[in-house]
């Protein structure tokens, strides 16, 4: 069972400390397109409808957010909040509510050559899986300056599973470099 009429993943939100700085990084660094603003200064400050809705502090403030996408994939919903009690330290990946965006390359090197050239703090060296599904995919992390962790992938020559799969014309993963394709 799954939710009637559903898709997929339309956009993935996530809060940033500053906003300009978030959007910049996201359209100098990774080619990002921001697509809109959304909201700027949107508050409840005479009912609980922040909490209701957002399951935040009933007085907090969203300053402002705007809809980006870097080529093929999802929508981002990058906002930036102000509210009493905010935790402004970004959870690791070993933090519940942990978590990072990967970024699919052709190159792997040269995705790393330039992340260092434009003085993006990348975390050890590329790592290749030798067995299992993911054989053939290469990852490598990197940091956000606002400490969001971030991830650059590469399989070129496709993962086990995506070549197993797609050998038996069955479900493969999604792929943003082939988004327009029918997933079978």
């Amino acid at each position: 069972m799954a939710i009637p009429g559903i898709h997929g993943t339309e956009h993935i939100g996530f809060t940033v400390p500053d906003i300009d700085e978030a959007c910049d990084f996201f359209v100098r660094i990774l080619g990002a397109e921001v697509l809109y603003t959304a909201a700027t200064d949107f508050r409840h400050d005479d009912d609980d409808w922040m909490e209701e809705h957002l399951h935040v502090h009933p007085r907090s403030v969203i300053k402002e957010f705007r809809y980006l996408r870097v080529g093929n994939g999802t929508n981002f919903e990058v906002f930036e909040y102000e509210s009493p009690g905010q935790v402004t330290t970004p959870p690791r990946n070993s933090d519940v509510g942990g978590h990072h965006l990967a970024f699919y390359v052709d190159d792997m090197d040269a995705a790393i050559a330039y992340l260092r050239e434009n003085d993006v703090e990348v975390l050890g060296e590329p790592t290749a899986y030798t067995e299992g599904p993911n054989l053939g995919l290469t990852w490598c992390y990197f940091m956000a300056p606002w400490g969001m962790q971030l991830e650059v992938v590469s399989a070129p020559g496709g993962t086990v599973f995506d070549n197993e799969a797609k050998a038996k014309g069955t479900t493969r993963l999604f792929h943003p470099k082939y988004a327009a394709e029918t997933l079978v």
